[in-house]
């Protein structure tokens, strides 16, 4: 890592899309979120003090800043070299939460995680940043954490002090989504990937499509979430419609776009309707005070009472065949399968961000023709004109 160019534009990022009453005065003047940089001599009387050489990717940081203000979104303060220090000395309640993964431990001759490891974060939303001399690989990074209480979920583990630096980026992004070359590199990939993903070439594009996610590309989301439907993936995919029906996550004019109204809506309905066993996705979206979303219920539920109809599979000449196969072999899922993968070359995308023909999915006849292996064959099919 080149840390200083990349920190510089974090800070102008940051300074951005920040509200006035968060931007420190000093942040503002001096266009930077970090400090000063450590001298050789602090860094080695830290050290020192530590009894520990700290790992290169965090020595380097400290000697371009020594302390980060705003890491992502919840450490609000990072540690240097004057108070960097023992997490069992600073906040030693941590070490509670090994017994609940006191198996991922790499090295239990020799306390845990915990217990040996070095506090990163000086002020955090009930969380913590550390390193952990314990795992250590060969070109010496120790492994780094970032465990918040309120995520309920186990520590999260990263190769390096620079990949967790890495993450909070990302998470700042997710957040404030704000503009500059970093949103704007992230979008042109998210094209990309979706040229791609049309072409046939959707492993790598997906790949990229979920990295996009972490930055907070909504239309990332949106592509994804298509792919892992014909993946047979259906548990993920249903967790991003939600958020693509959540207020502060939805694209605008979602709920009006024929992605979402003949692709979507379709498949949602018949998850309402006859498979979810409590609680579906529109379920969880009319939770609160969402007319938008009674409205859009209200407006489309009488189409899709029953499984099939009111609406169409796609453009008339990938429409058409997929119906006659329908009636013809509603009971041979083979010849259906057959007919819509020889049917796929004339399907066309009905928006910009369409890329598979999810509304197949939303009837229960073809769906039993899709499986997985099949789902992962269409996804492979040069299609939309391509």
């Amino acid at each position: 890592m080149d840390w200083k160019p990349w920190l510089t534009r974090w800070s102008e990022e940051w300074i951005s899309a920040a509200e006035p009453d968060e931007l420190d005065s000093a942040v503002l003047r001096d266009r930077w979120l970090g400090f000063a940089p450590a001298t050789e001599d602090e860094v080695a009387a830290a050290e020192a003090r530590l009894g520990v050489r700290l790992p290169p990717s965090y020595r380097e940081f400290l000697l371009t800043t020594n302390g980060w203000r705003d890491a992502g979104g919840f450490v609000f303060r990072m540690r240097d070299t004057s108070d960097l220090g023992w997490l069992r000395d600073h906040e030693p309640y941590w070490e509670d939460w090994e017994d609940l993964w006191e198996e991922d431990n790499p090295d239990p001759d020799n306390g845990n995680r915990f217990t040996r490891g070095l506090l990163l974060s000086a002020d955090a939303d009930a969380g913590i940043l550390f390193l952990d001399p314990g795992d250590v690989d060969e070109a010496g990074e120790w492994a780094a954490y970032s465990l918040f209480s309120w995520r309920a979920e186990p520590p999260e583990r990263f190769a390096s002090f620079t990949e967790l630096m890495e993450d909070l980026y990302a998470e700042f992004h997710q957040l404030r989504r704000p503009e500059g070359e970093t949103r704007d590199s992230w979008d042109a990939r998210v094209e990309q990937a979706r040229l791609d993903v049309l072409a046939g070439n959707t492993d790598d594009a997906a790949a990229v499509l979920e990295r996009a996610e972490d930055f907070g590309r909504v239309r990332a989301t949106v592509l994804r979430a298509q792919i892992l439907l014909f993946l047979g993936l259906g548990d993920e995919a249903r967790q991003l419609l939600g958020q693509l029906l959540h207020p502060s996550f939805q694209p605008d004019g979602f709920l009006a776009d024929p992605l979402f109204t003949e692709e979507f809506l379709p498949y949602l309905f018949h998850e309402h309707l006859h498979e979810a066993p409590s609680f579906s996705v529109l379920d969880a979206a009319m939770i609160g005070e969402r007319p938008e979303i009674t409205a859009m219920f209200s407006e489309h539920e009488p189409r899709f009472r029953v499984a099939g109809q009111g609406f169409v599979y796609g453009n008339p000449e990938f429409d058409e065949p997929i119906r006659r196969a329908r009636a013809a072999h509603a009971d041979d899922t083979d010849a259906l399968w057959t007919a819509i993968r020889e049917a796929m070359p004339r399907w066309r995308p009905r928006t910009a961000d369409h890329v598979a023909p999810v509304a197949l999915l939303a009837d229960p006849v073809l769906a039993a023709a899709l499986t997985p292996e099949r789902g992962r064959e269409l996804l492979a099919t040069k299609r939309g004109g391509a």
